[in-house]
This record gives C-alpha cells, structure tokens and sequence, in this order.
C-alpha cells in the first residue's frame, strides 16, 4: 500500500503530492511528525525500533513519529501517531522543526514534545523495547547506541534549547 506525503521545498513549502517510497528513492524533502515524550519525573522515553521496519529497524529512537499526511500539520500527525505507536492520547506541544539530511533521505522533522502518565501500550509491529531514561543516563548512550540519526539531532537538538534540563514548559499530560 503507497503512502502519499507531501513533496517539500527547502523551506518546508508543499511541491506537490508523492509517494514516499518515491520521495526517499529521489531524495525528495518530505515532513516528518514527531514526539519526544517526558514523564512527570522529567524522564525521556528511550525505544527501540522493531527488526522488521524498512527504515533503521533495531535502532534506538527518542523520538515517535511518522510521516505526516496529505494536508495534516505537524501537530495533528504528531497526536496520531502517539495514539498509534503508544497507544496513548496526550496533547501535544510543537518545539520546533528542522531539515534532517542525515539519515535515508531529507525530511522536515517536527519535534514535539508530550508529558506522558498513561500506560503505554506500544505496537510490537513499531517498538520492540522501550524505557524512560533520566536525562544525564541517556547523554551518556546517545553516542554509545545505535541511535536513529534524525533521532540523535533532535535530541541534541531538544537538549541544547533547554527543553531536556526543564527549562522549557512541558505539556500537560
């Protein structure tokens, strides 16, 4: 089944519409949502990637996300796929975005961050393992792990703007 997503320019303008198997074979820039989610005691939630994923299967991730769809915004895609991945309904707050060439193909990341206090029911199709991780322990792996690249710029990202030491406002959770 193809998956439609919007092609993007530079500066993250939609082109036009595209299968994203097409965009990642032509290097085509595509949006991609995500979210870093905290609990109550400031932890970051660590995952690892499912084997049988296309794209960086066992690889740790701080991040949960997918693309976003055909006339979705960042949030909204952010929100599903919490619900997917996690199983989980939490808001979402919208950190910031950036244009990630490392990884299979450019992407537009949108980063959001969740405060999560529900059980997580994560999909075993999308996560094979996951914990939450104080912040200190998780500089300490980031560069350790096989670590989604898109996934350690976020977090480096996230860190550097003050979001991980709880200088920034979490979302309700």
């Amino acid at each position: 089944m193809s998956e439609l997503v919007e092609h993007v320019d530079e500066h993250d303008r939609v082109l036009g519409v595209v299968d994203r198997d097409e965009a990642v074979r032509e290097n085509w820039p595509h949006r991609i949502a995500t979210t870093i989610c905290r609990d109550r005691a400031g932890r970051i939630l660590v995952l690892r990637r499912a084997e049988t994923l296309s794209r960086f299967p066992g690889y740790y991730d701080v991040m949960v996300g997918g693309a976003v769809n055909v006339g979705e915004s960042y949030e909204q895609a952010a929100v599903r796929e919490l619900t997917e991945e996690l199983g989980v309904r939490v808001p979402v707050r919208f950190l910031f975005k950036f244009l990630c060439r490392k990884g299979i193909s450019p992407v537009w990341f949108g980063v959001h961050e969740a405060v999560v206090t529900d059980p997580l029911v994560p999909d075993p199709g999308e996560i094979a393992w996951q914990d939450w991780m104080a912040v200190d322990e998780l500089r300490e792996v980031a560069d350790e792990w096989f670590f989604v690249p898109g996934g350690r710029e976020a977090l480096r990202r996230y860190l550097e703007s003050g979001f991980g030491s709880g200088a920034g406002k979490p979302a309700a959770g």
